[in-house]
Formats: structure tokens, C-alpha cells, sequence
């Protein structure tokens, strides 16, 4: 069993920004993190995690990063802001904005936009809609391993969320980093697993 998918725990799947420019090298802001996310082959996997949480009646939560097509709201105070401001990426309506092909938002799935930030928690309703769905416990999955990742599981973490990191369905801009703040960082803050036993888990939770 993995630990926070336990029978009696209800747990809801987030995708992190899993959108056309950032993981298609074809539209990517970051090159390098889309020919992560490629060779990590991540869409499928989180695809199949998605369909595992929605056939269990679990929530699947999107969290797009979708900026003001004027970018008002954003501000330079990070090198990854300036780049964003300087390139007019991921505006509303955008291509790139767009999620990636097999993990478009079904009907019963949520959908919560962020405008600015980094964090998928703060400046939008993310904690509240958790809690009044009773969740206990976030899988989160997505990009990336280097800024959101760590941000996001440390900010459910003081919320008092328990949190599960699938690490095949995670990518970064490179593979050694990737492994470095899942070794050094994250496994002391989450139970880090991998897709296949995530589905398995939520598989022998609902036989329970």
C-alpha cells in the first residue's frame, strides 16, 4: 500500500501545467523541459492515472498556469517571470495555453486557472475546493520537478495535506536535477512512488 492512499483516505489527482507550451517541443517556453517531459513519456502515464482516479469517482484537478493576454498581473521578480513577460507565453487563448492531446479536462474534472505565481496553492481556490471535497491527500503529477513540484508539495504539506509524488509521471529540465530534489528534498516531504503503484493502490483502497 502506498502510504496516504490507504481505504478511509479520499485522495484527488493534480495535474501541473501539462500544457501544449511547456510539454510540446514544438511550442515549448523551456526546450529542455519538454524534451524531459518526451523522454520521460509522462502524458500517457498521467493519462492513465487520470482515468484509475475518475473510475474510482475520485477528483482530478487541472491546474494550468493561463496568464491575463495583457500579462497585468505578473511581474518580473523571478528570472522564470521576467522570461514569461518577455516571451508573451501562455496567454488566455493561446495555443500554447491549451492542454496537451489525451489529457484534455473531462466534465466531472476541475479545472483552476492561475494567472501568476508559481504555486499552484496560492492566489487561487485550490485549497479551498480540496477541502470541500473531504480530500486528504494530493497526487500530484505534472511539471516541474524543479520549481512547482517542490513548491506545491510543501505548501499541501503545511496545509495538512498528505502528499504522494508519482515520479515516472514528473518531469524536469534535466534528469540529474530531477533526481537530485526527489533524493535530497521531496522524499522528505512526500511518499514518492510511481504511477503503476498509485493505480494498484487506489485499485486494493476500493476492494478494501
Amino acid at each position: 500500500m502506498v502510504r496516504g492512499l490507504e481505504a478511509g483516505r479520499k485522495a484527488a489527482l493534480i495535474i501541473n501545467e501539462c500544457q501544449i507550451g511547456l510539454l510540446n517541443p514544438k511550442h515549448a517556453s523551456f526546450p529542455a523541459l519538454a524534451a524531459q517531459a518526451v523522454a520521460r513519456d509522462i502524458v500517457p502515464k498521467i493519462e492513465r492515472l487520470a482515468k484509475a482516479f475518475r473510475a474510482r469517482g475520485l477528483p482530478v484537478v487541472y491546474t494550468p498556469v493561463v496568464h491575463r493576454p495583457d500579462f497585468a498581473d505578473m511581474m518580473p521578480n523571478s528570472l522564470i517571470s521576467s522570461l514569461g513577460l518577455k516571451g508573451r507565453h501562455m496567454a488566455a487563448g493561446s495555443l500554447e495555453a491549451g492542454h496537451m492531446p489525451g489529457l484534455e479536462p473531462q466534465p466531472q474534472d476541475f479545472v483552476i486557472d492561475r494567472t501568476s505565481g508559481l504555486i499552484a496553492f496560492n492566489g487561487t481556490n485550490l485549497d479551498a475546493l480540496l477541502r470541500r471535497l473531504s480530500v486528504q491527500t494530493v497526487v500530484l503529477c505534472g511539471v516541474s520537478s524543479n520549481v512547482a513540484m517542490p513548491g506545491n508539495t510543501m505548501t499541501a504539506v503545511d496545509l495538512g495535506y498528505q502528499v504522494v509524488l508519482p515520479e515516472d509521471c514528473i518531469a524536469g529540465s534535466d534528469p540529474e536535477t530531477h533526481a537530485i530534489i526527489f533524493r535530497e528534498q521531496l522524499r522528505m516531504l512526500a511518499t514518492i512512488t510511481t504511477g503503476d503503484e498509485v493505480v494498484a493502490a487506489l485499485a486494493e483502497s476500493a476492494a478494501a
